[in-house]
C-alpha cells in the first residue's frame, strides 16, 4: 500500500502526527490517502451495507435489520472468550492469567458445540456477521493457537459441530481463495519471539478443510 513497508508507515501517511497503536485491519481510501476505519466490527458492517452501490452481489446481506440486535448480542458473546480468549491465553503473563483464559475459551467452544448440534449456524439457519467473526479464529485455531498460544485442552477437529460448521464456511464461494495457511503460520510463529525464540514455523497440521461437511 503505498510502497509502504510498514504498517505504521500507512498510519503516519494519514497523518504524521499519529502516536498511537498499529492494528489491523485498516480501511484505506485511495482517493484521499487516509485510513477511513480500522474497528473490525464496523468495517465488516461496511462493506455489508454501505458498498451496495458498486457491489457484484448487493443483495448478499449477513445482517438483516430483523435480526440485528441477536447478530450483534452473538458477536458480543464470542469475542471476549473465543476471538480475544485464545490471545489471552497465549501472552498471559502469569500461570493462573493463562489458565483462567484458556478454561473460559474452552468453556465457549463446547458451548457453541453443543448450539450449532441443534442449528446450522450461530443465529439459526442463515450465515450472518456473526459466523464470519468466529470463523477466522476457528480457521486458525489447529493451525496456531493450539500449539503456539497454548490452546491445547482439544484440537478444533475433535468438536464434531464445530470442525463441521468451520469447513462449511470454508467452502462457501470464494472463501477459499482469502485463506492463506502458509500466510497465517508464518506470520505467528515469527512475528512473537517471545513465545517462540526459534522463529521456527511447524510443518503440520495437515488439515482438509474441503473434506464434505454434514451442515446441509
Amino acid at each position: 500500500m503505498n510502497s509502504a513497508q510498514y504498517l505504521q508507515d500507512v498510519y503516519l501517511k494519514a497523518d504524521p502526527k499519529y502516536t498511537g497503536r498499529v492494528t489491523v485491519p485498516i480501511l484505506w481510501d485511495k482517493q484521499t490517502s487516509t485510513i477511513v476505519n480500522n474497528e473490525s466490527r464496523e468495517i465488516m458492517r461496511m462493506f455489508d451495507r454501505e458498498f451496495n452501490a458498486v457491489a457484484k452481489n448487493p443483495e448478499v446481506d449477513f445482517c438483516g435489520r430483523s435480526q440485528q440486535e441477536q447478530i450483534e448480542k452473538t458477536i458480543d458473546a464470542i469475542y471476549s472468550p473465543i476471538n480475544n480468549g485464545v490471545y489471552r491465553a497465549g501472552f498471559a503473563r502469569s500461570q493462573a492469567a493463562y489458565e483462567e483464559a484458556v478454561t473460559e475459551l474452552f468453556e465457549h467452544l463446547d458451548r457453541w458445540e453443543t448450539i450449532l448440534g441443534k442449528q446450522r449456524y450461530l443465529c439459526g439457519d442463515r450465515i450472518t456477521e456473526a459466523d464470519w467473526c468466529l470463523f477466522t479464529t476457528l480457521l486458525r485455531f489447529d493451525l496456531v493457537y493450539y500449539v503456539h498460544f497454548k490452546c491445547n485442552l482439544r484440537h478444533l477437529f475433535q468438536y464434531e459441530n464445530l470442525w463441521n460448521y468451520l469447513r462449511d464456511l470454508y467452502q462457501q464461494p470464494r472463501v477459499k481463495e482469502t485463506c492463506n495457511f502458509d500466510h497465517i503460520k508464518q506470520h505467528y510463529y515469527r512475528s512473537h519471539p517471545f513465545i517462540n525464540p526459534s522463529g521456527l514455523v511447524p510443518k503440520g497440521p495437515e488439515l482438509d478443510f474441503e473434506e464434505p461437511h454434514n451442515r446441509g
